[in-house]
């Protein structure tokens, strides 16, 4: 069975494009972690109302059992799988990291990779599908928990915005700021590989890939005609799709009126000759192949190189 590739939500899960890719592994444990935060206000405000005691016994009792739960999925696909690598997102609440560390730690498994990314979520959707396609590969795990670092500075990942007022993940300008109140103001935004904002329609495009890409995008709030008819020909795309906007594309883009996009590699001996290219190491700690300066499994950074020797010339006259 070829290495599993988990999510941390059912929304980060593309279709697969053909029969061999193999489809993600949604972690049901983070997603309920995420649930779980998502509802800590309201149980907060509850408290008050409520018997604190019989209320904080019946957490305790459902945090035992979502645990054991969530040991047993893990455990499952490590069984059947080998080695697990678990896509999360760096917004994802504090609740869903400490509950993968949790996992990991009891479990004393060194077979589960923990890769976070700043990719937003369409972007991040691409990624895992990737690397559902890599998976089938001969790539050994550490190769493939590494080569998502490597394969996320090829994602173009952005978003058509109405309102840039409340976005604090991409660098923007006041001036961007105040132009956003301007009614029917849209504005390009880039996150990956590197950020970037223009105003559409006045400050030209956002940087595209300089090689062959499809282009997905995912409407909110707005009309997609401007990422179909602009800014896919200005990319040079070779397709689009349309595809569902995951639920946590609004809290990202801090704002509902948006259309996300994504444009990526899509085939799947580029993306094999590209991490092929890459180096291979031995990890010091773990003895798992990497590529790059960091072990995905273990965490261990590659040791410096060792400083070549000093050559001493002999003195005259020395043997």
């Amino acid at each position: 069975m070829p290495t599993a590739i988990a999510v941390t939500s059912p929304e980060l899960v593309l279709p697969s494009p053909d029969r061999h890719t193999p489809t993600a592994a949604v972690l049901q444990s983070a997603v309920q972690a995420a649930r779980a935060h998502a509802g800590k206000g309201y149980a907060a405000k509850s408290a008050a109302t409520k018997a604190s005691t019989r209320t904080s016994t019946k957490a305790q009792a459902s945090q035992a059992q979502s645990l054991d739960q969530a040991l047993t999925e893990m455990h499952t696909l490590i069984e059947h799988h080998g080695y697990v690598i678990v896509l999360c997102p760096s917004s994802a609440p504090p609740a869903v990291l400490h509950r993968l560390h949790a996992i990991r730690s009891v479990l004393e498994s060194d077979r589960i990779a923990l890769v976070r990314s700043d990719l937003p979520p369409l972007g991040l959707s691409v990624l895992a599908l990737q690397l559902r396609q890599l998976s089938i590969c001969d790539f050994s795990p550490g190769v493939l928990a590494c080569a998502a670092r490597l394969l996320s500075h090829y994602i173009y990942a952005g978003a058509l915005l109405g309102s840039v007022a409340k976005l604090d993940r991409v660098p923007v300008t006041l001036r961007s700021h105040t132009k956003s109140w301007v009614p029917g103001a849209q504005f390009a935004v880039l996150a990956a590989p590197r950020p970037e904002l223009v105003k559409v329609g006045g400050d030209g495009l956002p940087a595209g890939p300089g090689f062959s890409t499809k282009l997905l995008y995912a409407a909110g709030q707005l009309a997609p005609d401007w990422v179909v008819d602009t800014l896919a020909p200005a990319w040079n795309v070779q397709g689009c799709a349309d595809v569902a906007l995951p639920g946590d594309s609004p809290r990202w883009w801090a704002t509902g009126k948006l259309v996300e996009f994504a444009a990526a590699i899509p085939d799947i001996s580029v993306l094999y000759q590209l991490v092929s290219s890459v180096r291979r190491e031995d990890c010091h700690w773990c003895g798992l192949e990497l590529i790059g300066d960091r072990c995905a499994f273990c965490a261990a950074p590659m040791p410096p190189a060792a400083p070549e020797p000093t050559v001493h010339a002999l003195p005259r006259g020395g043997t």
